[in-house]
C-alpha cells in the first residue's frame, strides 16, 4: 500500500532537512515542492508531497512519519 505526506515549513534549511530525512527513511518525492507567502507571518512556507509503499494496511490512527 503506498501512504501520502505532506511536509510544510519555513523555507529554511530545517524544511530542506525535513525533507532530507523522509527521503534517508525510504520516502519518495511525489510532484514539485510549492512555496507560498505567509502574510500573517511575513515569512515564506514551503511544501513537497512525498509517498512511501509499506506492508501494513492502512489506518486513520497510523503515525506516517514513524513509517
Amino acid at each position: 500500500m503506498k501512504i501520502y505526506r505532506l511536509l510544510t515549513e519555513d523555507d529554511t534549511s530545517a524544511f530542506c532537512h525535513k525533507v532530507s530525512e523522509a527521503l534517508s527513511k525510504g520516502w519518495v518525492l511525489h510532484g514539485d515542492p510549492v512555496m507560498s507567502f505567509d502574510a500573517a507571518r511575513g515569512v515564506m512556507r514551503c511544501g513537497q508531497a512525498v509517498t512511501k509503499e509499506v506492508d501494513t494496511p492502512y489506518s486513520p490512527e497510523m503515525k506516517l512519519g514513524a513509517q
